[in-house]
Order: structure tokens, then C-alpha cells, then sequence
């Protein structure tokens, strides 16, 4: 049997669609988060993980690694004039710094395996300039930096990619989709007419961690519905 996946986060949304494909595949996944009640009831072993003070126990973690996950994030959008050092401090250390924790304390248990995949996320507003995203779109513009600085450090042991959806419909985007007036608008920013679903974007995690994607890493890929390469004519 394959390696366990190691899945920061992974209570609700994209990452908890992400476990139950990973177990429904046959994977062994570990999960590492500060809620564990949704895990515990698939059966998913636990270890304790805060994004907003970073530090992971790597002795509680498998001796290998086949991949790992990283799902913590921030969604808080202000008007620039009003975000504060508080703000950009909370956004780096969540999306930023706890995904550099997280890889630094699993790093000898991915080399072990000799064959691994790490998959960050970041998000549409890093390609495609968005008013209110200054905090965030910054924060997740240093994932991509990152992810591409280790794939070329790591390489070829470990594969690095990032995932930059567009709005999904998820627990932390729930105030953007409480109202059918919301999520229509929201739908209508999009090409393709619809806001992310969260099994897709776990489809795409899926692959990432697969050997089906061994030939890429340094990569960002982009499930947001055509919203950073396409624009319709009216």
C-alpha cells in the first residue's frame, strides 16, 4: 500500500472532500488539524496542528510520507485603507507561515519516501487583481513563491505544486454564498457561470498526489472557471 497522505487542515470543504476521496481510492491519509470531530468519525488518525501558532510534533507523524496537503486559509477582505499590520501579520502566518511549519517538520518523512507530492493552495486574486484582496492576494503570492522555490530544491524526490481556486462553495466562503442573490452574482463573474465545487477541486488534489502527475511540479494550477485567462464579450 502506498504511502499515508499527510492533510493539513482537512475538517470541512476542499479538504474534507479531499479525505474521503483519498480513503474511497484506498489511500491512508493522517490528518494533522485543530478539529478533529469530522476525521475522527471516517476513522482518520490525528495529531494536533494550530495554523495561527504553527508547530507540528514530527514525531507523531508516519516514518514516510507519500504527500502532503496543506488546507488552511483566510478569506478577509477590507478596503486597503483599513487593514491593518494585524491583518497582513494574521494572513501570512495561517497561509504562509504555517505551510512552511508544516513542510519543514514532515520533510524528513517525505524524503524517506523517496516519491512524494506537497500541494499548497493558493488563490485567484494572486494572477487576476481583485479590489478588497490586498492581505490575502499578498499572502498567498508568497505560496507560489514558495512552492516554486522548493519544487526546485526538492526536486526529484518531491513534487511541489499549488492549487489557486476561484470562490468555492465552502464553509469559509459561506458569507460570499449566504443568499441566492449572493451566489447567483458570484456564479456570473465566472466564464463557466458557476462558483467552485469542492469535489472538483479534490479531484484535482487527488491527481496532484498521484503519479498520473509525475511529470509536473513547480506548477500552479487554476480551477476558478475560466476567471484569470478568459473574458466574454457581452
Amino acid at each position: 500500500m502506498s504511502e499515508p497522505i499527510l492533510i493539513m487542515g482537512g475538517n470541512s470543504g476542499i479538504g474534507l472532500a479531499t479525505v474521503r476521496r483519498l480513503l474511497d481510492s484506498g489511500r491512508q491519509v493522517v490528518a494533522a488539524t485543530r478539529h478533529s470531530d469530522q476525521l475522527e468519525a471516517l476513522g482518520v488518525p490525528t495529531v494536533p496542528f494550530d495554523a495561527e501558532s504553527p508547530a507540528l510534533d514530527a514525531s507523531a507523524l508516519p516514518e514516510r510520507l507519500g504527500g502532503l496537503v496543506y488546507f488552511p486559509g483566510t478569506i478577509s477582505l477590507k478596503p486597503f485603507h483599513r487593514l491593518g499590520p494585524d491583518d497582513f501579520r494574521k494572513d501570512l502566518e495561517i497561509n504562509l507561515l504555517g505551510a512552511v511549519a508544516a513542510i519543514q517538520a514532515a520533510l524528513p518523512a517525505l524524503k524517506r519516501a523517496g516519491h512524494a507530492s506537497v500541494v499548497l493552495f493558493s488563490t485567484v486574486a494572486v494572477c487576476q487583481g481583485m479590489p478588497f484582496h490586498a492581505s490575502i492576494a499578498a499572502a498567498k503570492g508568497a505560496v507560489e513563491g514558495l512552492a516554486r522555490s522548493l519544487a526546485a530544491e526538492f526536486a526529484p524526490a518531491i513534487r511541489v505544486n499549488v492549487i489557486a481556486p476561484s470562490l468555492t462553495d465552502t464553509p469559509l466562503a459561506g458569507a460570499l454564498l449566504n443568499s441566492d442573490a449572493k451566489r447567483e452574482a458570484s456564479a456570473k463573474r465566472h466564464p463557466l457561470q458557476q462558483v467552485g465545487d469542492p469535489g472538483d477541486v479534490a479531484a484535482l488534489v487527488g491527481f496532484l498526489l498521484s503519479d498520473a502527475s509525475k511529470f509536473i511540479t513547480g506548477q500552479t494550477l487554476r480551477p476558478d472557471g475560466g476567471l484569470s485567462s478568459i473574458r466574454l464579450f457581452a
